[in-house]
C-alpha cells in the first residue's frame, strides 16, 4: 500500500514512518508542501498523511489543489489544530479523516487501513479467494484456515492482489507497490516474491495473465 507520509518534523516523521512501514506500507516522505503537492499530483498513491502545518505551502492549500487536479487518493489528515471549525475546513477541502495531534498511533494505523479498505471498495478486512483467506487489518493469510507464514514483502504483494481482485495488475505496478523508488525494482525480484508465495500458498492461488499481469484466483 504506498503511501505518501507529508510532516515537516523529522522525528513525527521517523515514528510515523516506522510505524506505517511495520503495518505493511510502502512509505515515501515530503518534508514541504511544495514537493508534497507536486508528487501527490503526479503519482498515485493508495493513501496520503498529511500535516497541515508545512513550509513552502500549507496543507489545506495542497489538497484544495489536489482535489481540484483530479486527485483521487484517499487524505488522512493530521493537525495540532483540534478544534471543531479547522475539521470541518479539512473535511471541505477534501480530506477523507481527520486525526488530531497528540494521537495512538494504534489508532492511525486503524484509521490509514479504514481509508485504504474504502478506496478500495472493500468494507472489510477479511477477504476470500476460494481457500486462500487475507485479512488486512491482522495482515495474516490462511489457506483453509491453516495460517501461512509470510514476510511483509510478501503481504504487501497479496494484499495488493486483494484489494485489487477484479483485475489483472501489471508487473509494474506491483513493483511500485513494493519496492516504491527502490533500486531494486527489477522484474525477476518480483518473479523470485511470487514464486516463493506460490510454494506456500500451494497451486492455483495466485494467477497468471501471460503478458498481463498477477491476480488472484477467486476460486483457488
Amino acid at each position: 500500500m504506498r503511501t505518501l507520509l507529508v510532516e515537516d518534523d523529522p522525528r513525527i516523521a521517523e515514528d510515523l514512518t516506522r510505524a506505517l512501514t511495520a503495518s505493511g506500507f510502502l512509505v515515501e516522505s515530503a518534508t514541504d508542501g511544495e514537493t508534497a503537492w507536486f508528487r501527490g499530483g503526479t503519482e498515485h498513491y493508495d493513501l496520503i498523511v498529511l500535516d497541515l502545518n508545512l513550509p513552502r505551502l500549507d496543507g489545506l492549500t495542497i489538497l484544495k489543489r489536489w482535489r481540484n487536479e483530479g486527485c483521487e487518493s484517499p487524505v488522512l489528515i493530521l493537525t495540532a489544530r483540534g478544534g471543531w471549525t479547522e475539521r470541518v475546513e479539512g473535511i471541505d477541502a477534501g480530506a477523507d479523516d481527520y486525526l488530531p495531534k497528540p494521537f495512538r498511533m494504534e489508532e492511525l494505523i486503524a484509521r490509514a487501513r479504514a481509508l485504504v479498505r474504502r478506496a478500495g471498495g472493500r468494507s472489510t478486512g477479511q477477504q476470500q479467494f476460494g481457500r486462500l483467506a487475507v485479512d488486512l487489518n491482522r495482515m495474516s493469510a490462511s489457506i483453509d484456515g491453516i495460517p501461512v507464514k509470510v514476510t511483509p514483502l510478501e503481504f504487501r504483494l497479496i494484499a495488493h492482489l486483494a484489494l485489487n481482485r477484479d483485475r489483472v495488475v501489471p508487473p509494474t505496478e506491483l513493483l511500485e507497490r513494493l519496492y516504491g523508488d527502490d533500486d531494486a525494482r527489477e522484474a525477476n525480484a518480483l518473479e523470485a516474491i511470487v514464486a516463493r508465495l506460490r510454494r506456500k500458498l500451494g497451486p492455483g492461488i495466485i494467477g497468471t495473465r501471460r503478458g498481463f499481469g498477477y491476480y488472484l484466483e477467486q476460486d483457488g
